[in-house]
């Protein structure tokens, strides 16, 4: 139950605010990290309230992906706890079934968030020893806080020498939808990373002419190894032989199945595929059909960009392009430095400082999910832990409270 109320604090900022106490943890952000932890909780018996600043949950699936987009991973492996998937839905669901899959999550839960309160600041009192979250509409003070914002809060828009000047139109793949509106011309897409990699498929199928700009070594992995999950390979090799061994067996498996992609501009990184996710947490590229189209020279694959012009663009090889138009497959970026203060739990990037699987627990009540690199099966992992954290202390309290009843209380309205 949330209650309303004034605190008694030498902040005259505490002070003059309109306050809402929140008795349970304040869950940031409505994705699917955010929902799981909803769900676990609610399980468990202890209230929460969840905070989106967009006016949906999911909103980067529902608002910033392009229409073709599937999971890349088999479906049991991006489930959510408490609830699997539909079993009619395939393999690899549409993004349509992911999303339907996350309102009827919800929807089973009763998970209600408060849509449209971006959270301004949140900051621990050392006074009270709680959390006050600001956000658009009101101050929260609680005793735990989950920031389930994740890894891809903010589109990443790289400062490129000359883009300004350039005379076409430029977009980010969050607001791409479909090749349909490019049919006949060259589009530049800056990124080779899952979503440059598929992005440029799209465009080759709406019969465009794009450009794939590849300016550093990338690994491309084939999304199944003799009909099984390339992924759920990985996962089983791991629990007998060691990660470095795996790497190498996918890699091997990589090279007969896809080829020698270097001489197409493709080169591989020196790190094995699982190492660099684990320790940058890039992420390699599972092939969906963009390799037989980059062979077909139906994609082409360029270096990395010097300048562009008016009407063009200029490579560090000394190559020159025209270009209609520019889709910049550049990722995105936690937010959460711009709103969270503290330097325990979370680095200057907005990452855990601890790896998985440490990486979910802070000092003072502060909770972080969604940020392990390991896409929903460790969201999911560590919203099953929070929950069980959160629990544990709330109910021992809970339980004290109603065996010492208050002499007053300060509560001004309950809702």
């Amino acid at each position: 139950m949330d209650q309303m109320f004034n605190l008694t604090s030498s902040s005259d900022d505490l002070l003059s605010r309109r306050c809402v106490w929140v008795n349970g943890p304040v869950i940031v952000g409505a994705g699917p990290s955010g929902l799981a932890v909803g769900a676990c909780l609610r399980e468990q018996g202890v209230p929460f309230i969840v905070l989106e600043r967009s006016n949906c949950i999911a909103s980067l699936w529902q608002k910033r992906t392009y229409d073709r987009l599937k999971l890349h991973l088999p479906k049991q492996f991006c489930q959510l706890p408490k609830m699997p998937f539909p079993e009619c839905f395939p393999e690899y669901p549409t993004k349509r079934q992911f999303i339907d899959y996350l309102e009827s999550y919800a929807k089973h839960f009763e998970i209600e968030p408060r849509f449209n309160e971006s959270v301004l600041s949140a900051k621990y009192d050392d006074t009270f020893g709680l959390w006050r979250v600001k956000s658009s509409e009101v101050e929260y003070v609680c005793r735990w806080l989950v920031v389930a914002t994740g890894e891809n809060a903010e589109c990443v828009v790289p400062d490129i020498d000359g883009l300004a000047h350039f005379g076409g139109k430029v977009i980010h793949s969050s607001e791409y939808k479909s090749g349909d509106a490019y049919r006949g011309k060259k589009v530049l897409v800056v990124g080779c990373g899952n979503s440059g990699m598929e992005v440029s498929l799209d465009l080759s199928n709406h019969n465009a002419e794009p450009s794939m700009v590849c300016r550093s070594s990338v690994h491309v992995l084939p999304r199944e190894i003799m009909g099984k999950s390339t992924f759920e390979l990985a996962m089983l090799l791991m629990k007998w032989i060691p990660l470095c061994l795996v790497d190498k067996i996918l890699l091997f498996f990589a090279w007969f199945i896809l080829g020698d992609m270097q001489k197409y501009g493709l080169k591989r990184p020196k790190t094995g595929p699982l190492e660099l996710k684990n320790k940058h947490g890039k992420t390699p590229v599972l092939d969906i059909g963009a390799l037989s189209k980059i062979r077909s020279r139906d994609i082409k694959v360029v270096p990395a960009i010097k300048t562009f012009y008016a009407n063009g663009v200029e490579f560090i090889d000394g190559q020159t392009m025209e270009v209609d138009s520019v889709i910049l497959a550049t990722g995105y970026c936690s937010n959460v430095p711009s709103w969270l203060q503290e330097g325990d739990l979370f680095n200057k990037n907005g990452f855990p400082k601890s790896q998985s699987p440490n990486a979910w627990k802070g000092k003072t009540g502060l909770y972080a999910v969604g940020f392990t690199r390991k896409g929903l099966a460790g969201a999911s992992f560590d919203a099953i832990k929070i929950a069980q954290d959160i629990a544990i202390i709330w109910k021992k309290e809970t339980k004290q409270m109603k065996l010492t009843a208050p002499r007053h209380r300060r509560c001004i309205s309950t809702f």
